[in-house]
Order: C-alpha cells, then structure tokens, then sequence
C-alpha cells in the first residue's frame, strides 16, 4: 500500500514507523527541521522505540514538506494533526485536520482519508457533508506519551470506523484496521470497526476515565494530606482489590499534557444539555489540585520555589499544559519567585520564568523545590523538595 501521514508528532510519527514496515509510507509535515531529522534516521521526539526503529529497522519511510509528492496518488491518507481545544469556542481547534482535508480535495479525492487527531463527539459525520472526499473513516488512538510506537506495537485494542450511512466502507474500515495489525508485534488484539460517532465517544470517555483515575488519587492524597495520614499506605490498601488494581494510581500534581485536559473539557462539551455530574467534577478536581498544591507551597512562605522539570512524566520531552505550569503563575501571583530547571530548554526564559541551566546553582538557589516526579538527581536535597510521587513511578 502506498500510505500518506500528515503530521509527525506522537501520532503521526508512530503510526507512520509502524506502517512503513510493510507499506511505503510518506510522513508529511510543515515543519522542515523534523523531516530533515526523520531522514537522517533520527527521532524528533523522545520515544525509545520510535528512535531505535528508525536507527535499526528497514523501513520503507520517507519524510517531506512537499504536498505534491505526498499526496500524489495514495492508497490512504492518515491526518495525525494537532486539535488543541479552543475555550473561547468551547471546542477543538480542528482547522489543521481540514487544512488536510483540502488538499485531499484538491489533489486526490478518491482516496481513503483516515483522521486520527482527536476530534468532538459527531465530527466525522459532519465534515462528510462539507468535502469531496470519496472515503473518511475515523481511527481513534490510545497511546502514552514516551511510549507511542510502543503502544502501536502491542495495541490494546484496534478501533477503526465507518461513517453509519456508508456501510459499504465498513470494508475499508477492516482493512486499514489489518494493515495496523500487520505492523504490530501482538497479534492477539481485539479489532472494533464501529460508527464514527461512537468511535469518537470511545476516544473521549477512555481518556475521561483516566482523568477521573487521575483526580481520584490526588484527591485520595489531598485528603490524606491534610488530615496526616500515610497516603502510600491507603492507596496500597485500595489497589490490593482486583476491581481497582495496582496502577495508575500514583499521585501527582494533577493531570495535563498532549490529551486529559483538552479530552475532558471536549467531553464535557459535548454533554450539552444532556444530564451530567461526574464529568463537570473531573475538570474542577484537578484545577481544585493545582491550588491545593500551590497553597501547600505557600504555606511554607518560600522565598524561591524552584520547579524540577516542566515535563509530567519520566523519560519525556513533553511539558504541553503541564499542570506544574498552573501551579507556577498561582505562587508568581502571590509574589514568590519562581525559577525552572529543565534541561530540554535552551533559552534563559520560559513564559516569563527565569530557566537556570545550572543544576547546582538551581539547588542552592531554591528554598523549595517542585518536583511532580522524583529523580535521582534531587537525592541530595530531598529535605528542600516538595513531591507526591509516593511509588517514583508514573
């Protein structure tokens, strides 16, 4: 198969990897630097396996800015761009998906058009009526940041879907559901070709739910907190039942990144004028969180909080709407000064906040430090940080 992937992001690059093992796959994107390291062999992101199969593997995968080579006559065309939610709208930003969409218009309409950036509840349906595009079908993902190749490898389930009205795609659906499972290492993975809209809600109530996970234990660990008891002792106790379970279950500063803030509010808007609670609560928990945090830093009357690592997780590159961010403008805007050590960044300034590239004069430097993971590097200082990693896992 001859496959086109627009956007080279978590996504976009892991599915392209994945499919160029047996497909000629031509990743797309507007960024000059990350085709240019993808045809070096190199990664752009951090991702161990997205790096070691382009450094080791035989892969039939090229990178470019070029729209007329890129979308000169394929088999399918998968859009793995950004949807950032838009507040003011109150919904996603999806103007890159049909900036895509036009030039499939454009340059090769009989294609077969797979969206998998995330989209609203009934999105699909919707743009049905607004291109000429013979074939969209909606494949959500369900990857972890850091590990999205790894993911690809050995999926969890397999969703591809089909617009209700079309069942004569239904076919198209099984086969590009086949191709992803040809490129995976597990092969005993359950396959679901559904309606798009309800392809769509699978998207946005799976990652909803691990918000909720999320916002459970930090509040588990607010409660325990403030009352001072043992968290880590609890929330043992709890996750010894199998219907809870041992995972996912580590307290931190509250949810953020690339999908759970901008999944969940998407959610919730899509609950217009239908009956809701639990959704509503999720979001104001983990805002709830943040001040919590911040409050406990103020409690201590620091005159410098340093913040370790903007990233919300190990072995990541990622800090996107990391919540230490909201955490960081409450203690500016209550006078304390805040200063970052993140060593991805280059620049002496981040959003305001002065960056020191220095580790140890960071440490002498700071009367408190953040720390939403911790790491061997603060083990010397561990009487100055302020964490809730109570497992040193994610």
């Amino acid at each position: 198969m001859k496959i086109t992937v627009a956007g080279t992001g978590y996504v976009g690059l892991s599915i392209s990897i994945l499919l160029a093992q047996h497909n000629d796959v031509i990743a797309c994107d507007i960024m000059q630097n990350k085709v240019d390291l993808i045809n070096n062999k190199k990664s752009p992101i951090v991702d161990k396996e997205i790096s070691e199969y382009l450094a080791t593997k035989p892969l039939n995968l090229k990178a470019t800015c070029d729209t007329n080579l890129a979308y000169d006559s394929p088999d399918y065309v998968v859009i793995a761009t950004p949807t950032n939610y838009d507040s003011e709208k109150n919904f996603f930003d999806t103007s890159s998906i049909e900036a895509v969409l036009k030039i499939v218009e454009e340059k090769c309409p009989d294609t077969t058009v797979v969206i998998k950036s995330t989209i609203p509840v009934g999105y699909t349906e919707s743009i049905i009526q607004k291109f000429n595009i013979k074939n969209i079908l909606f494949s959500p993902e369900f990857l972890r940041e850091g590990l999205a190749l790894y993911d690809n490898l050995y999926p969890s389930r397999i969703v591809v879907s089909y617009p209700k009205d079309k069942p004569e795609l239904s076919s198209k659906a099984s086969e590009f559901a086949e191709l992803l499972h040809q490129g995976a290492i597990k092969k005993d993975v359950e396959v679901l070709t559904p309606n798009c809209t309800e392809a769509e809600a699978i998207k946005l109530f799976a990652n909803t739910y691990l918000a909720l996970r999320v916002a459970y234990f930090n509040e588990l660990d607010t409660y325990a907190e403030v009352r001072g008891l043992n968290t880590k002792q609890i929330i043992q106790g709890i996750s010894l039942d199998p219907r809870i379970g041992d995972f996912y279950n580590n307290p931190s500063f509250g949810y953020g990144g690339y999908c759970l803030p901008k999944d969940t509010k998407q959610l919730l808007a899509n609950f217009n004028s239908v009956p809701q609670n639990l959704i509503q609560a999720i979001v104001d928990s983990n805002r709830t969180r943040k001040e919590f945090i911040a409050n406990q830093i103020l409690s201590k009357k620091p005159k410098t909080v340093g913040i370790y690592r903007l990233t919300m997780k190990a072995n990541s590159d990622n800090f996107r709407q990391s919540s230490i961010q909201d955490i960081m403008k409450i203690l500016r805007g209550e006078g304390v000064e805040v200063v970052i050590y993140e060593p991805t960044l280059s620049a002496d300034d981040f959003e305001h906040f002065r960056v020191e590239h220095s580790l140890e004069a960071f440490k002498a430097n700071s009367d408190v430090i953040l720390a939403n993971r911790m790491a061997d590097d603060l083990q010397d200082c561990k009487d100055i940080v302020y964490t809730r990693d109570l497992f040193t896992r994610d």
